[in-house]
C-alpha cells in the first residue's frame, strides 16, 4: 500500500502517459459477443424498479467517490444522487465519502481522495479518466485487490492497461453523443459555412466530443474548421475564447461546445454581442442549466443524457457483486441519449426529464 501511495504521489510530479488508445464499445462487443448479452440482460436491471437485496445480506461496505463536479453542469451531482437513492432501494447499507474537485485543473486534490480512499481500505472506488495524469492512477489502483475501481464517464475500455480491466466503467458514449450533434448541425445548417471548436481540457473527454465531431463533419460535409480552444471546461475560459473568435472570424456559423459550462460562456456572449440569432450554439449532455437556455430560446439543441441512469447502474453493478454474481456486470454500462431543441414542444422535453431525472429530481 505505501508502494502504491508512493506512486500515485509521483503521479502528481510530472508523470503523464499516451491515452489514446481505446476500445469502441462496438469493436470491443464484436470480439466478446457474451458481454453484448450481459450488457442488455443489465440494461434491463437498470431499467426496472430495484429487486431489494436479502436483508442483512452485506456488512457496511465503504465507497469513495471522486468526481469533478464543481462546475455548472449539474451531471456529477445528479449521478451521485441517483446513485445513492438506488443502493437505498436496495438496501445495500453503506457509506459514501466524496470528494468533489474542479474539472482538470484540480488534480492535488484528487489525489488526495485516492489517497485517502487507498488508506482507508474502500470497498469501491468511484472515478474518472480525462486528464492524461489519470491514466497512472488508474494503472496503479488496479494493480492492487482492493478498491474495485468504477470509471465514469468513460464507455471505451483502454487497451494498453497492462493489467486488469476496471469492474466497470459506466456512462455515456461521448462519440454517439458527438455525431448526435454533428447531425443535427447539417440538418439546420447545411455542408458548407465555417466553424469553431471550444473544447474542454486536453484530454479523453475534449478528444472523444471534440475530435470526434470534427472527424464526423470532415467525412460528410464541407464545413470548414477555423479555429479550436481548449478552456479547461471554465465558463469565463470560454467567454475569452468566443470574444477571440468573434474577433478574428467573420461569418461562423456556429460554435461546438464540448461542455455546459463551455455551451453557457458562448451563449453570454453571443447574447452580449445580439448575435444568438446568427451563430448556433449546442450544449453537451441536457441537464438542468441547458434546458433552461433551451426553453429562453438562447442555445439551438444538446444531446441530453438520460443521467440517472448511470448512477442506478453503478449501484446494481455493486448489489450483483455482494451477491457473488460479478459476472453479470458487464464491463460497459452506457446510458442513452435524446436530441433536444429550442423548438420541440416543453411537454416533450418534461417528459425526458421526468425519465431523465427519476431519482435526482426527488
Amino acid at each position: 500500500m505505501r508502494k502504491l501511495i508512493f506512486v500515485l504521489c509521483l503521479v502528481v510530479c510530472g508523470f503523464s502517459s499516451n491515452i489514446d488508445e481505446y476500445i469502441l464499445a462496438s469493436e470491443y462487443y464484436k470480439n466478446n459477443p457474451k458481454e453484448k448479452i450481459s450488457s442488455n440482460d443489465f440494461i434491463k436491471i437498470v431499467d426496472n424498479k430495484a429487486i431489494p437485496i436479502e436483508k442483512n445480506k452485506n456488512n457496511p461496505i465503504k465507497i469513495y467517490m471522486i468526481y469533478p463536479g464543481k462546475q455548472v453542469s449539474d451531471y456529477w451531482r445528479r449521478s451521485k444522487k441517483s446513485f445513492e437513492a438506488r443502493l437505498n432501494e436496495l438496501g445495500i447499507k453503506y457509506e459514501l465519502i466524496d470528494f468533489f474537485t474542479k474539472p482538470s485543473v484540480e488534480i492535488n486534490k484528487q489525489i488526495n481522495g485516492l489517497v485517502s480512499a487507498l488508506s482507508h481500505n474502500s470497498n469501491y472506488l468511484i472515478f474518472t479518466l480525462d486528464a492524461k495524469k489519470h491514466f497512472k492512477f488508474i494503472s496503479a489502483i488496479l494493480n492492487e485487490k482492493n478498491p474495485k475501481l468504477i470509471l465514469q464517464n468513460i464507455t471505451t475500455p483502454l487497451k494498453n492497461l497492462n493489467l486488469k480491466q476496471p469492474f466497470l466503467y459506466v456512462g455515456f458514449d461521448h462519440i454517439i453523443g458527438a455525431e448526435m450533434l454533428a447531425k443535427q448541425y447539417i440538418k439546420e445548417i447545411g455542408i458548407n459555412g465555417k466553424y469553431a471548436v471550444l473544447y474542454g481540457s486536453q484530454g479523453y473527454v475534449s478528444q472523444m466530443r471534440g475530435d470526434k465531431f470534427i472527424t464526423y463533419l470532415n467525412k460528410n460535409t464541407n464545413l470548414k474548421l477555423v479555429d479550436r480552444y481548449y478552456t479547461d471546461f471554465n465558463k469565463e475560459k470560454a467567454k475569452l475564447a468566443t470574444y477571440d473568435l468573434l474577433e478574428n472570424h467573420k461569418n461562423l456559423k456556429f460554435i461546438y461546445a464540448c461542455s455546459t459550462d463551455i455551451a453557457l460562456g458562448v451563449v453570454e456572449v453571443l447574447k452580449e454581442k445580439g448575435l444568438l440569432d446568427k451563430i448556433k450554439v449546442n450544449g453537451w449532455g441536457g441537464g438542468s442549466a441547458e434546458l433552461k437556455a433551451i426553453r429562453d430560446k438562447e442555445l439551438d439543441f444538446t444531446v441530453m443524457r438520460m443521467n440517472d441512469d448511470n448512477g442506478v447502474a453503478m449501484a446494481e453493478a455493486i448489489k450483483l457483486d455482494l451477491q457473488n454474481n460479478s459476472n453479470k456486470v458487464p464491463l460497459i454500462y452506457s446510458g442513452d441519449f435524446k436530441l433536444v431543441h429550442k423548438n420541440m414542444d416543453y411537454k416533450e422535453i418534461e417528459k425526458l426529464k421526468d425519465k431523465a431525472f427519476r431519482y435526482s429530481n426527488k
